[in-house]
C-alpha cells in the first residue's frame, strides 16, 4: 500500500469512527475528536471552541431525537501526514417534534495530526 493509500485509509476510518461517536448520541464519545481550538460552521450558526461546539452538538442531539447520521462519499483534495481536507455528502433521520425528519447536505472537515492523533479542526456542513 502506497503512502498515500495508507493515509486515505487510515483518515476514513477516522471518519468512520467519528460517524459512530455521533450516532452514539453521548457527547464523551464526540468530543475527543475535535480539537480545542476547533471551529464549526453549521446551518444554523458558527461555533469556535470546543465549549461552544460541544453545546451546539448537544442542542442536535436533545432536538433530533433517534439521529442516524451517515457520512458518504469522501474524497481529499488534500492528504498529508499532517493535515487532511475531506470533502463529503452527509445525510441524517430522526424525529424533531414528533415527526419523522431527514436531511442531507455537504460536508467539508479540516483535519490535523495533533499530540500522536487526529483531530477536526473544522467542520462545515450545509444543507
Amino acid at each position: 500500500m502506497t503512502n498515500q493509500a495508507s493515509l486515505e485509509s487510515e483518515l476514513a476510518a477516522f471518519m468512520i469512527e467519528y460517524e459512530r461517536a455521533n450516532n452514539s448520541h453521548d457527547i464523551e464519545r464526540v468530543v475527543p475528536f475535535i480539537a480545542e481550538d476547533a471551529m464549526y460552521w453549521f446551518s444554523d450558526g458558527s461555533y469556535r471552541g470546543i465549549g461552544e461546539i460541544q453545546s451546539a452538538i448537544e442542542q442536535t442531539f436533545t432536538k433530533i431525537l433517534d439521529e442516524v447520521y451517515e457520512i458518504r462519499a469522501l474524497e481529499w483534495p488534500v492528504l498529508t501526514a499532517e493535515v487532511a481536507v475531506c470533502r463529503c455528502r452527509f445525510a441524517w433521520t430522526g424525529v424533531v417534534d414528533s415527526e419523522p425528519r431527514s436531511g442531507q447536505g455537504r460536508g467539508t472537515n479540516l483535519i490535523v495530526w495533533r499530540d500522536g492523533c487526529w483531530k477536526m479542526l473544522h467542520e462545515h456542513l450545509s444543507s
